[in-house]
């Protein structure tokens, strides 16, 4: 009896070599449109070109939103620094953003002035409760 997996047994002939492995072709441009040249890179692909938007400006909205939230004289301040140095820089170097960044600025004056008549109010309904507890100690 002979082994299939050991054609070099005497008696047994030996398997023809397999055919090559070809890969599919490449699809073929859309019509009207030329195929890219040896080395080119395809039309459409690789990253979208846009205008760039103010960083100083996003950090703006999201300091000033999350004085609402998170930082309640924090934020607001950062926000409004923030959206006035993003607004000088904007109107400099023509960068998008300018919405973003007034917002910031609304949102954070906003937010300060709401800390501040927040801390107001905590302030004279804390004084107006110890002016009016009698304090009796009995040593």
């Amino acid at each position: 009896m002979t082994d299939p997996n050991r054609p070099d047994q005497p008696g047994t002939p030996v398997p023809p070599p397999s055919a090559p492995g070809y890969s599919a072709p490449n699809a073929a441009p859309a019509y009207g449109q030329t195929a890219p040249g040896y080395g080119q890179t395809a039309p459409g692909y690789g990253q979208p070109t846009g205008t760039k938007t103010n960083v100083l400006a996003i950090v703006s909205l999201v300091a000033s939103i999350s004085g609402f939230v998170i930082l309640p004289f924090v934020g607001p301040i950062v926000g409004v620094i923030c959206g006035h140095i993003s607004l000088s820089q904007i109107k400099k170097t023509g960068e998008q953003g300018r919405g973003m960044a007034l917002a910031g600025l609304i949102l954070g004056y906003v937010g300060i002035a709401l800390a501040i008549i927040g801390t107001i109010i905590f302030f004279a309904v804390f004084g107006a409760l110890l002016a009016n507890t009698d304090f009796t100690t009995t040593y």
